[in-house]
């Protein structure tokens, strides 16, 4: 999740909120690739998550992140809580989850050699101190009250918040992962059209990503268990947002949106006051009851957007929400379907065509499928395996297009990142499958064996 966000001084018009939103635009030619990640730290000899301090804890890692790797240190309340180095930065989930954002880069190239090198320096220090790290969509076997607690005031809040609102919005916090892509738009026409279609295919994501079959010891009935999470969360601030394929949408649109999401906090001085189920438009009118006289800034405002949760989600850019947390190759894949399908226009068109014809219901039938049944997935008459094969198709055409060279000119584009997700296309089989094979065979249906197998 995010660190607080630097949006600048006062609101003092209406519109500036949405002209917040439309500065992201950029020309192609400063389009970016942001790649964030996040894993599950434990001990080697107990498989139990990591705490905060200790000789093996999360404080251990930042420590030595920072010490051996030349990071700059986060700080709150005193407490190291995130470390930042050129254009990247590391944070922490509510459980201790280890988060790398990743710096905004050209190529996917640059994405892997990056995930790769965190990689290396984590499994570098985690490997000194007796902790592994793990990719996964879910928790596989620890309970809610096995988790440990971040040092964070933000985390304080939601936790307290989240019961009233949904069922599973603790389990999110605590024992969830993902990986997710963010991108650039040129105008807000092409915010627009990229919106539509992260949401429309972020189902497709969630098929070819699913990675989170087991919950507390055992299957759980779901592909994606973490997908299935988000479902009953917080009503108010996730799902697939009908709206955006309104016509009209917008900018303008998003703003009335966010608007009516109920805030979290106020980030002041280091300080997160709560304003739990309070009103952003209340606060544009100076009677937010947690700051009563005070107007919000722009920084509140980017605040406030990193507080809703849907599928994919516009900030100065958009964010693709829909895939768990994976093995490393599925960290550099995921950007590759998503730069595929949205940085050439041929490629995105081709995605709209397949989608535009889709209404709320086929939208969201997907959506469950896709958490239950991965590549087995059927909803109103569309078979999962056969959409993902013309999606990847698309993607792959997108990254031929986009003709992004590697290896010092070597490697011609981007397509072999796409690998992983056709392998899967190919064999019927997402990780979800493959995590079930394992459990139902050699396990013998002791999931401790999945720490050893599949750690980074």
């Amino acid at each position: 999740m995010s660190i607080p966000q630097s949006g600048g001084g006062p609101i003092e018009r209406y519109e500036q909120m949405a002209e917040y939103l439309s500065d992201g635009c950029k020309p192609k030619s400063e389009w970016r690739i942001g790649t964030e990640h996040e894993k599950f730290g434990y001990c080697k000899d107990t498989h139990k998550p990591l705490p905060y301090e200790g000789s093996r804890s999360i404080l251990a890692m930042l420590e030595g992140l920072r010490d051996r790797h030349q990071w700059e240190p986060l700080l709150e309340a005193g407490k190291l809580i995130g470390l930042t180095k050129d254009g990247a930065n590391v944070s922490l989930e509510p459980g201790g989850q280890l988060e790398l954002s990743g710096a905004p880069l050209e190529s996917i190239h640059q994405t892997c050699d990056e995930v790769n090198a965190h990689l290396r320096d984590v499994k570098h220090i985690a490997d000194e101190i007796g902790v592994g790290f793990i990719g996964l969509g879910a928790a596989p076997i620890w309970t809610h009250e096995d988790m440990p607690v971040m040092p964070k005031g933000r985390y304080k809040l939601m936790t307290d918040y989240m019961d009233r609102v949904g069922t599973m919005g603790k389990t999110m916090m605590y024992r969830t992962c993902t990986v997710q892509v963010n991108l650039d738009f040129a105008s807000e026409a092409d915010m627009v059209q990229k919106l539509r279609v992260a949401l429309a295919l972020q189902p497709v994501a969630t098929a070819l990503f699913a990675n989170s079959p087991f919950l507390e010891g055992k299957p759980n009935g779901h592909k994606s268990w973490r997908s299935r999470v988000w479902r009953d969360l917080d009503a108010d601030r996730t799902g697939t947002l009908p709206f955006v394929f309104e016509d009209g949408f917008g900018f303008e649109a998003w703003v009335e949106y966010a608007l009516d999401v109920p805030m979290y906090f106020v980030y002041r001085d280091g300080v997160y006051h709560n304003a739990l189920g309070q009103s952003f438009r209340d606060f544009l009118k100076g009677e937010l009851p947690a700051l009563p006289g005070e107007k919000p800034t722009l920084s509140d405002w980017a605040d406030h957007l990193t507080t809703i949760f849907p599928e994919a989600r516009i900030k100065k850019f958009i964010e693709m929400r829909g895939a768990d947390g994976g093995p490393w190759r599925r960290l550099c894949a995921l950007p590759a379907f998503w730069v595929g399908l949205t940085y050439d226009q041929s490629a995105l068109d081709a995605a709209w065509d397949l989608v535009k014809g889709w209404d709320t219901e086929t939208r969201e039938a997907l959506r469950v499928a896709a958490s239950e049944d991965g590549l087995q997935a059927e909803a109103a008459g569309i078979r999962m395996h056969d959409l993902a094969r013309e999606v990847l198709d698309i993607a792959e055409a997108g990254l031929k297009a986009r003709a992004m060279p590697g290896a010092g000119g070597l490697v011609p584009d981007e397509t072999h990142f796409l690998n992983a997700l056709k392998e899967s296309v190919e064999s019927g089989k997402v990780p979800a499958d493959e995590l079930l094979d394992c459990y139902h065979g050699d396990w013998g249906g002791n999931l401790d064996r999945i720490y050893e197998a599949f750690a980074y």
